[in-house]
């Protein structure tokens, strides 16, 4: 009799609790993107050039300093702050001036965007420039077919020779 009374308040537990995760697993509905739209991620990592340039240290300066530290050169660490800018058919959307990251601001900057933007084909030009003064030293300039629901992502590495653009 003790069995059947504790099967009978499992039941009683438990078909409540399958009902409310049944009905959240089907409901509300989830729409990833407006139907029409596609998405375009801006997600890069760069380390910047270097702030100051590197000089090189005279011999008397050298002899004050301690042995351990007489390295010729002296290059301070801090990097310039990398500026993005991304357009889309002739519109400017992403204009981006992210701060090296780090204590001494010697890290890399981190740049992420998420942009919905109605399905078709766009020119797309992204813009990096990683150094103080001058304009942008890596331009890409492309026209892409964004299908609806599709996914772009913009990806930068210099030592590929700059912006990659995966759908």
């Amino acid at each position: 009799m003790k069995n059947v009374l504790r099967f009978l308040a499992q039941a009683l537990l438990y078909v409540p609790f399958m009902a409310i995760v049944g009905y959240f697993s089907t409901s509300p509905a989830y729409h990833h993107l407006a139907p029409g739209q596609a998405l375009v991620r801006l997600s890069l990592s760069h380390a910047a050039q270097r702030k100051v340039e590197c000089r090189e240290r005279a011999p008397e300066e050298l002899a004050k300093l301690p042995p351990n530290m007489r390295a010729p050169l002296d290059c301070p660490r801090e990097r310039a702050p990398v500026t993005v800018e991304l357009e889309f058919d002739g519109q400017l959307v992403v204009q981006v001036v992210a701060p090296p990251s780090g204590l001494t601001r010697d890290g890399a900057s981190t740049v992420y965007r998420r942009l919905p933007v109605a399905a078709g084909t766009h020119r797309i030009v992204a813009r990096l420039k990683d150094r103080v003064g001058g304009d942008f030293n890596y331009v890409r300039d492309v026209e892409l077919e964004l299908k609806p629901g599709r996914v772009l992502v913009i990806d930068f590495h210099a030592a590929t020779g700059g912006f990659e653009f995966k759908l």
